[in-house]
């Protein structure tokens, strides 16, 4: 790979800002919320959806993840997501495995839920689950593109079926690259396959399909970017957002190994944000992780990794009161370890 692009972390993080839609809410529309969840929204956690929906877009409430324009399936590594209604097939087709025996479970999965559902769509996947004596692997079912959920954080996730989206699985996996490329780019393939939970012969094949890609030098070394995004990574640096709450499992922190280290420079303050149990939300204030946050009933936590200006202090409070939560009365900031 030769390089002639070099990026700085500066350069790297405000791009993604910015293809993130972190940098400044955009008016809700199916678009908007569409670019929003360009690469999806985890939603394993409750209404993380909701959370990084209000972090891009302005009006959002409680009920905006059942959107018309919106569906939930299981994504990437298996895990709750909310993507738009016309990207459902990427999400899922997209992973659909390129190893015979792992493909084979898929379909027969997902023929089996098929054939005990029969078009209903009250069945959670525990009553599925004991009914069929499977567990968890029925979620290796949805790469088929055939399997929607709806899940609201209370109950137990609802399952029913779909008609197959008429699209080849190399096909929807290359724009799901795409979509990686731009979200988490500068990136690799080997990225790709960890974010998607496909092989990684999936996700070079994916790369090696596209013909747009412009190597780079970052400071993580040499990886790859959509020749497209060049401009706007040259671009110079917009003012970032006073503050954003992201919640756990937000893309914009969704990162592994050495691309933590990029975000989060500190060994410390990793080991805060990305834990060994469930992450807490991520503090974002003017561009930088500067701590971390986690929410019970009526009281919001916050841990601020050193000193903040008062300025930032209130729009940080500001944020908070503003989360489109289903709460009965004012959110209550704390700050503190």
């Amino acid at each position: 790979m030769s390089s002639s692009l070099r990026l700085t972390r500066r350069q790297v993080l405000a791009f993604r800002r910015r293809a993130g839609g972190l940098e400044e809410r955009m008016p809700i529309s199916p678009d908007s919320l569409r670019r929003a969840a360009w690469a999806g929204l985890q939603d394993s956690m409750p209404r993380a959806a909701v959370l990084s929906l209000h972090a891009r877009i302005q009006g959002v409430e409680s009920s905006t993840w059942e959107h018309p324009s919106l569906a939930q399936l299981w994504g990437p590594r298996y895990h709750t997501y909310v993507v738009a209604k016309r990207d459902f097939a990427l999400f899922s087709v997209g992973r659909h495995p390129d190893n015979p025996k792992s493909r084979l479970r898929a379909e027969r999965l997902a023929e089996q839920l098929h054939a005990h559902l029969g078009g209903k769509r009250a069945t959670t996947d525990r009553q599925i689950g004991r009914a069929l004596g499977i567990g968890n692997e029925m979620r290796y079912a949805a790469t088929t593109g055939t399997v929607a959920i709806r899940w609201d954080g209370a109950r137990a996730p609802i399952v029913w079926t779909v008609a197959a989206p008429e699209i080849d699985p190399a096909d929807a996996c290359r724009e799901l690259a795409r979509r990686h490329l731009h979200i988490f780019g500068p990136t690799t393939a080997a990225g790709f396959a960890r974010w998607a939970g496909i092989s990684r012969r999936s996700a070079a094949n994916a790369y090696a399909s596209l013909e747009s890609l412009l190597p780079i030098r970052s400071p993580l070394g040499d990886e790859w970017l959509l020749a497209e995004d060049e401009k706007a990574m040259r671009a110079a640096e917009t003012a970032p957002a006073p503050a954003r709450l992201l919640p756990s499992g937000d893309a914009y922190f969704l990162l592994d190994g050495a691309e933590r280290e990029l975000l989060v420079p500190r060994a410390d303050r990793r080991e805060r944000l990305w834990t060994s149990r469930v992450w807490p939300g991520a503090l974002l204030v003017e561009g930088e992780i500067r701590g971390t946050w986690r929410r019970a009933q009526h009281t919001m936590r916050i841990e601020a990794w050193g000193r903040l200006s008062r300025r930032a202090r209130d729009a940080v409070e500001a944020e908070a009161r503003a989360l489109p939560l289903p709460v009965e009365r004012e959110i209550e900031v704390v700050w503190g370890p």
